[in-house]
């Protein structure tokens, strides 16, 4: 509604369509649009439309799939060769420590002075990834390490002792 005032009246016009009314009109005119598209639409249309949707969720779970299990994959092989180490690296202690055990009771007169290979005696040894054993015979000192010879085994292990 438009109000006209002047001097000497006032005077309220009405609008054809007020302004809701205009709203209701026009979504009542494409509702019916729309209607009138869909009813024209064809089943090979429709099929091709929902083809096209199903591709594009499939694409969708497909780069969610890559972004969740690629890093989770990554990180269990890191986990699995970091366990791996770790074993290899407590398997390499325990033989040290035995035979340090055992060249300490007197076994290391057996062995000149000097740097020699040293040969393990533990059935646990076949468990170790390659590497080698060295003796080092420096009276007062004697040294026993197990250096593998691949990176990520478990790194080296040395053990010292005060020969008395």
């Amino acid at each position: 509604m438009v109000i006209r005032s002047t001097l000497s009246n006032l005077s309220v016009i009405p609008l054809a369509h007020p302004v809701g009314e205009r709203q209701r009109m026009r979504a009542c005119s494409l509702s019916s649009i729309n209607y009138q598209l869909s009813t024209l639409d064809t089943p090979a249309a429709r099929r091709r439309r929902q083809r096209g949707a199903l591709m594009v969720e499939l694409l969708v779970a497909m780069a969610l799939l890559i972004g969740v299990l690629f890093p989770l994959a990554y990180s269990f092989a890191t986990e699995r060769r970091l366990a791996r180490s770790y074993y290899q690296r407590a398997v390499a202690i325990e033989i040290v420590d035995g035979e340090m055990e055992a060249l300490m009771a007197g076994e290391w007169h057996a062995f000149p002075t000097g740097t020699h290979d040293y040969a393990v005696h533990a059935g646990a040894a076949t468990n170790l990834a390659p590497g080698q054993f060295t003796l080092t015979v420096q009276p007062p000192k004697l040294r026993l390490r197990w250096q593998p010879t691949l990176k990520d085994r478990g790194g080296p292990v040395t053990r010292e002792a005060i020969l008395k």
